[in-house]
């Protein structure tokens, strides 16, 4: 590719970082765009990824290409993108789980029902509006072949709740020849699944009319009381490995992605058959809760400084949203048809709405305590995000903590017994 003209020529790895780095602008001055108070946020990196991809994705591909065997080329866009979305995802997700560490174990004692109730229902909500979708597309719309079609409901599924996991787990799951119906599913979905839930996380303060500063207060007081419950005892000043915290977070990181790899069978084949994981993201999660909770293991400090955390996590997350973005826009043309379109709506819909109102009357949680939990539910990493800058306070990432591992477990199952019951 060249610019201005010919007169400089852009190739390979220089193209992807352009790429990327362009994308990255031009997404948050997209997201700066406000409509009567609702924004897109940092949801514009994504819908300029997806714009991107479609566009120019095969340009990509022909600029990043290796030579094997034969001196046949092979294009690696597809790796290189799956590398930057991973790589946004450990930086997001740890950095989210240092933020909560402190107040997790105390916020997830105090409401441990709460939580584990509002993730599961949510996922089941979820589930449900898939099999109507399914008895709708089999009986009104008469899809011929119905494991194909259940294999697309499935993908559709995941890619509404935005889950990596679900995704993977229903691919394992389905007969080898549905596999592509999965992955087109998810790639539809995908994007609804994203928008919709940074823009509902929005809309309910401005449509409830919410006291913002209340609120916040609400949460801060929760917050400190399950601090003061759950941190530990201060010790004695401790080792710092580096200045900013940078070996603290790798540790955190490189111990997370092995607790990700773990595999648990789900079937009587063993490791052989369909097994459940927490994947690299959950692992990372779950590690950085720990270490942020505890803060040191002996003498030595392994939690990163609160500056490094705050640029982590938004460095994370626009990566992610890139990678996730162009290589969904790069199927999105050609797989797109409106009427799955319309059952990815409805499959990220029901159950955010279901949750946010039995959130609300059924456990009684205050707004930033529910839609942060609700996050959680719908294991929607750029709605937290969203969240985040809409609450003016990170407190709402120890409601999201408590809820994803729940969340995260039970839409792999129900994405698993829809392809083996329907």
């Amino acid at each position: 590719m060249k610019l201005f003209g010919g007169v400089i020529p852009i190739t390979g790895i220089t193209f992807l970082m352009f790429s990327i780095f362009a994308i990255i602008a031009v997404g948050y001055a997209l997201g700066r765009i406000t409509v009567k108070g609702v924004s897109l946020g940092d949801a514009g990196v994504f819908i300029v990824a997806l714009v991107f991809g479609c566009l120019f994705f095969n340009q990509l591909e022909s600029e990043l290409v290796i030579k094997i065997a034969g001196g046949i080329e092979v294009g690696f866009a597809d790796k290189a993108l799956k590398i930057v979305e991973n790589l946004g995802l450990i930086l997001f997700v740890t950095s989210v789980g240092f933020i909560a560490g402190p107040k997790f174990f105390g916020n997830f004692k105090k409401n441990f029902k709460s939580y584990v109730v509002l993730a599961l229902v949510v996922i089941l909500a979820g589930g449900l509006a898939a099999v109507g979708c399914i008895y709708f597309g089999r009986g009104i719309m008469g899809e011929a072949n119905h494991e194909e079609f259940t294999a697309m409901i499935v993908g559709l599924l995941s890619g509404s709740l935005t889950s990596t996991p679900a995704f993977s787990a229903a691919k394992a799951t389905v007969d080898a020849a549905y596999e592509g119906a999965v992955s087109v599913g998810h790639g539809i979905a995908y994007i609804f699944g994203v928008i919709g839930v940074v823009l509902f996380v929005q809309l309910i303060p401005k449509l409830t009319r919410a006291d913002m500063d209340a609120e916040r207060a609400k949460l801060a007081e929760f917050s400190a009381s399950a601090e003061t419950a759950a941190k530990p005892e201060k010790k004695r000043k401790l080792l710092e490995l580096d200045g900013h915290g940078f070996a603290a977070f790798a540790l955190a990181a490189i111990v997370g992605t092995f607790v990700g790899m773990i595999k648990i069978p789900l079937s009587a084949k063993g490791l052989a058959g369909t097994c459940f994981s927490l994947t690299t993201t959950g692992g990372c999660l779950l590690t950085s809760l720990v270490f942020g909770h505890f803060a040191h293991v002996g003498p030595v400090n392994v939690t990163p400084k609160d500056s490094t955390l705050k640029i982590f996590k938004e460095l994370g997350l626009i990566l992610f949203l890139v990678g996730a973005g162009v290589a969904g826009g790069a199927e999105f043309v050609e797989l797109f048809k409106f009427s799955y379109f319309i059952y990815g709506i409805v499959m990220t819909l029901i159950p955010m709405i279901v949750g946010y109102f039995f959130a609300k009357y059924v456990l009684k949680l205050n707004l930033l305590n529910n839609l942060g939990s609700l996050t959680g539910a719908m294991t929607s990493t750029p709605a937290l995000g969203t969240l985040t800058g809409v609450a003016k306070t990170d407190d709402v990432a120890a409601a999201y903590a408590a809820t994803y591992p729940i969340a995260l477990i039970a839409v792999v199952l129900v994405s698993q017994f829809l392809v083996i019951l329907f």
